[in-house]
């Protein structure tokens, strides 16, 4: 999936969009190719995430720290993060240098290295459920904390490239976050409706203590 003369106007036209406003951007990511490891993965679900700008289920909601640096610009580049002491989640940087905004890739497709994808996922039975979360999405193309940083519009080894063809809008439907903490109710996740690749809604509950 490296550039070819005719991938450079519209590379260029989904760096122009990712490093404007937020939302339009996550919603600009659906139908993306992402590609890693042998594996390439249609984009199906996202979830933006406005880090100061009063969005208090950001990692950049406090303000910069070494872990979340990257998510301060410029747009295009990789943030990458392990989670549950477990997981891989990957996230596209968007916006203004400096903004601190960034869109998780929660699900997606795998469309090509499927066999790769299987075999780092051996117990899944279904191949709509290789990359269906964002630990899951991370563990079917193999990315992990080496991937932290990359500029994802190059021909580095994790690579993003516009959808083929463009997404309808009406073919774009939206709702809460899943399992955040804080401003759980904003309608910042983007997903391709009836795709059957899309991860489960699961509103996040606190835990009460005795």
């Amino acid at each position: 999936m490296g550039l070819v003369p005719g991938d450079h106007a519209a590379v260029a036209e989904l760096a122009e969009l990712l490093g404007g406003p937020l939302l339009p951007a996550a919603r600009g990511l659906l139908g993306c190719s992402l590609h890693a490891g042998g594996v390439t993965v249609r984009i199906t679900e996202v979830e933006a995430y406005a880090g100061m700008a009063g969005d208090p289920a950001s990692h950049a909601h406090r303000g910069r720290t070494p872990r979340n640096a990257v998510m301060f610009g410029p747009a295009g580049y990789t943030y990458v993060y392990f989670t549950y002491g477990m997981h891989w989640c990957m996230n596209v940087v968007t916006g203004a240098e400096g903004e601190a905004s960034a869109v998780l890739l929660r699900a997606g497709e795998v469309v090509d290295g499927l066999a790769v994808a299987r075999a780092r996922r051996p117990a899944v039975r279904r191949d709509v459920d290789l990359a269906r979360g964002p630990a899951r999405l991370c563990s079917a193309l193999g990315i992990d904390r080496t991937a932290y940083g990359g500029y994802l519009l190059g021909d580095g080894p994790v690579r993003l490239r516009p959808p083929v063809r463009p997404v309808p809008t009406a073919a774009v439907a939206a709702g809460p976050r899943v399992g955040v903490t804080g401003a759980h109710d904003l309608p910042w996740r983007f997903w391709l409706a009836d795709d059957p690749t899309v991860s489960a809604y699961r509103r996040h509950v606190p835990r009460i203590r005795p």
